[in-house]
């Protein structure tokens, strides 16, 4: 036997447009992230960029991890270090592909 149709509930949320929904994401770090970005394309070979700590308002770590993330999405692969004053960042490049006979 079929269970009898509920009534309608009034929507709790309002409703909008898909078309008019946001799309992508802009994180947190975006503009360091993208800051540093700028910065590496820029750099020249066996230079580092000095980031002072008071820049990094989110921390260190936060700012690591999200430069990675952003990093591998590019296809580029970069390095950092730091000390109690400044994060270090600089460009890995990789080896030239040997050619195979």
């Amino acid at each position: 036997m079929r269970t009898p149709k509920v009534k309608d509930a009034p929507m709790h949320f309002k409703t909008m447009v898909r078309s008019d929904v946001p799309q992508g994401r802009n994180g947190k770090h975006k503009e360091i992230i993208s800051i540093i970005i700028r910065d590496l394309d820029q750099l020249e070979n066996g230079a580092a960029l000095r980031v002072p700590m008071s820049e990094l308002a989110a921390g260190k770590a936060k700012v690591r991890s999200a430069l990675n993330r952003a990093a591998r999405k590019a296809g580029r692969t970069v390095a950092t270090a730091s000390d109690g004053n400044f994060l270090y960042i600089w460009n890995v490049s990789k080896p030239p592909k040997s050619a195979v006979l």
